[in-house]
């Protein structure tokens, strides 16, 4: 993949995250500076290699998995995109975090917090059980309003993650599974972003958010984090 075709990979993505609509060479052209016939030759491209997608009912392109996957692996580690509104998420997640309780109580203000901030489901392990918070904004989002099918995915996956988080125990400290890449509900068009923290509950914690795939991943993937971190500095002694 050239750098152009990067960045156009790039900008669909965070284009499409904002306004859940595909992404149409006019508007990248004048993003780019250059003319709509380039853009498309670089849209064919990107396409050919299974980056992107194009609906059958719009001339626009939408990313695929891979093309997701691809932008949240290209991210630095600690990136976020807007550098105030992170300050202003990053403080208001700590005053909820930092605000003492019960251990059950903080990981829940937590969860709360993600879901205000996010506008996804948010969740957590506390014990052996699994906190769910949000149900409403993650079936809201357009992606969930007329697929069936996709909401029985999404119940399923729910259904199914607190065993799967038992058994498999992921060990990284961010842990992103975008659309097919999930264990259970692979069809739902669904990402997971979740953060492992060690808590006095278990040393595999997890916190994070279920959403569509249409993601503001640089975002949530910042935020997800930094309460995972945040759980830990409270919760670990």
């Amino acid at each position: 993949m050239t750098e152009r075709q990067s960045q156009i990979l790039k900008a669909i993505v965070e284009q499409y995250a904002e306004v859940a609509s595909p992404v149409g060479s006019n508007l990248l052209a004048k993003a780019f500076n250059v003319s709509s016939a380039t853009i498309r030759a670089e849209m064919a491209e990107l396409e050919r290699m299974d980056y992107i997608t194009q609906p059958h009912t719009s001339a626009g392109r939408i990313p695929t998995d891979k093309g997701y996957r691809f932008y949240v692996n290209d991210l630095s580690e600690h990136q976020a995109a807007d550098a105030t509104a992170a300050l202003r998420s990053e403080k208001a997640l700590a005053t909820r975090v930092q605000g003492g309780g019960v251990p059950e109580r903080i990981i829940r203000n937590a969860v709360d917090t993600l879901v205000e901030l996010t506008h996804n489901l948010g969740l957590a392990t506390i014990g052996n059980q699994l906190y769910i918070a949000g149900l409403s904004n993650l079936f809201n989002q357009p992606e969930f309003l007329s697929g069936q099918q996709q909401v029985i995915q999404v119940a399923q996956l729910l259904d199914n993650l607190e065993p799967w988080l038992r058994e498999t125990s992921p060990n990284q400290p961010l842990n992103v599974y975008i659309g097919r890449e999930n264990p259970i509900g692979r069809s739902a068009g669904a990402s997971l972003i979740i953060s492992r923290f060690r808590s006095n509950f278990s040393d595999h914690s997890y916190i994070g958010i279920l959403g569509p795939t249409r993601q503001q991943y640089r975002d949530v993937m910042h935020l997800v984090r930094r309460a995972g971190q945040e759980l830990e500095e409270v919760l670990y002694d």
